[in-house]
């Protein structure tokens, strides 16, 4: 697997945004309008896109939420290659990146409607936080944080 660090202009990492918010937009029903307007990825400028045999299978983003802290975004891997340890890989290259921007740890919100999504996080060292910024009062919404600092 080759893990690309790029751009949200990005064609792979665009079409895999495409079938993400696809996924989102049957998990989140109704929700998904709310969702959606907090995940658009026109100037993210942290993307990373793993390829395998030269094809995108999954990407993620991070962004800056605050001065000590980037939010992970757009985390996707296509659904035959789930199980396969593409998600893990891509959250340890976007930690990797934010410790390398001097950032101290990585936050990210994720759906109830996701648990594939909340056990990858677990998994990898996430710890659940009280809800922030515009997802404090969404029942629907965990959010997690991780230090990443060397």
């Amino acid at each position: 697997m080759k893990l690309l660090r790029t751009n949200s202009d990005n064609k792979d990492f665009i079409k895999l945004v495409k079938l993400l918010d696809a996924d989102l937009a049957i998990r989140d029903g109704e929700d998904h309008a709310f969702y959606a307007q907090f995940n658009k990825i026109d100037s993210i400028k942290h993307a990373v896109v793993a390829y395998q045999n030269e094809t995108p299978v999954g990407c993620g983003a991070i962004k800056a939420y605050s001065n000590n802290a980037m939010e992970i975004k757009r985390m996707y891997t296509t659904t035959e290659s789930r199980g396969q340890g593409v998600a893990s890989k891509i959250l340890a290259e976007l930690e990797t990146w934010t410790a390398e921007l001097n950032y101290k740890k990585c936050v990210l919100e994720t759906g109830i409607k996701q648990p594939e999504a909340i056990a990858l996080y677990k998994k990898n060292g996430y710890k659940i936080i009280p809800n922030y910024g515009q997802y404090i009062d969404v029942v629907d919404s965990t959010c997690f944080e991780k230090m990443v600092y060397k």
